[in-house]
């Protein structure tokens, strides 16, 4: 079975030979924003985190634009440089993985469901937030996606990224925290659920109408439909054993070891196989 790589895990441009991918567009423009905010200096930011951040009761009053805003402002931190170097390591990850399309897609809504879930808490209580840009976020998917890749001190992804939602939680209730509590929280179930509704594992409820009736058709088993079921087995077969090859070659020498055609076989492979579950 033969597959071509698709447009989505080709790069968006290249620069002196190197290829950009979208992780690195979004990595460059926040970066960008950090240093027009040490540059602005830290009255100026304050004014803009004021005019720009999240704020629930502003969003309640019809500032709606503070949900889209909220990240651009970065004063220059060690947090700020951490959540680069996650969305360098684990948001190109996810990128190979399910393309470019899919993924911008994941951290869009990523960047959006934080505020949402803030807005609809702030009835209860004013939330405020500004500068969470996702880093943590692609690396809880990450870790859902490889719970096995062994990651800083041998660590198993899955196990830090429980023992870092452990600190960062008890940190914030120390703190009392509320809002970095829930940000925290959220983060994680999105990005885990995420993952785990493209692998199939997660399903979303269904909803009929009570006044609607189920609809039954008898469909006869002719000669036709039986060749086209074994020729179905046997490219189901065949789909199996190069999925298999390729999850050797990870088992070997790591995800790292796929060439991009690789990697967009081993998508377009597992997609193929969820396709036939859902049948």
């Amino acid at each position: 079975m033969m597959f071509e790589q698709h447009d989505d895990y080709k790069p968006v441009t290249w620069m002196r030979g190197h290829a950009i991918y979208a992780t690195h567009l979004i990595v460059c423009f926040f970066s960008l924003t950090m240093i027009l905010s040490a540059i602005l200096g830290a009255n100026v930011t304050e004014t803009l985190v004021g005019s720009l951040g999240f704020i629930s009761d502003k969003v309640h009053s019809g500032q709606v634009w503070r949900l889209l805003t909220y990240g651009l402002v970065n004063p220059p931190s060690i947090g700020f440089v951490i959540e680069m170097v996650m969305l360098i390591w684990f948001a190109r990850e996810l990128e190979r993985f399910y393309g470019r399309k899919l993924f911008l897609t994941f951290y869009g809504a990523l960047y959006l469901f934080v505020p949402v879930v803030l807005t609809l808490l702030g009835f209860w209580k004013t939330m405020a937030l500004s500068g969470a840009i996702g880093g943590f976020g692609c690396f809880i998917a990450f870790a859902t996606l490889y719970p096995g890749a062994l990651l800083i001190f041998n660590l198993p992804a899955q196990w830090l990224a429980i023992i870092l939602v452990a600190i960062y939680s008890l940190i914030a209730i120390y703190a009392r925290d509320v809002v970095g509590l829930i940000n925290l929280w959220a983060t994680v179930g999105f990005a885990y659920s995420f993952v785990r509704y493209q692998q199939g594992r997660i399903q979303l409820p269904g909803f009929r109408w009570p006044w609607s009736k189920p609809k039954f058709r008898v469909v006869q088993r002719t000669r036709d439909t039986i060749s086209s079921s074994s020729h179905e087995e046997d490219d189901d077969d065949e789909l199996e054993s190069e999925l298999d090859i390729l999850l050797d070659k990870i088992a070997r020498n790591g995800l790292a070891s796929l060439s991009s055609n690789e990697r967009a076989r081993l998508e377009l492979a597992r997609e193929a196989l969820l396709k036939k579950e859902r049948k």
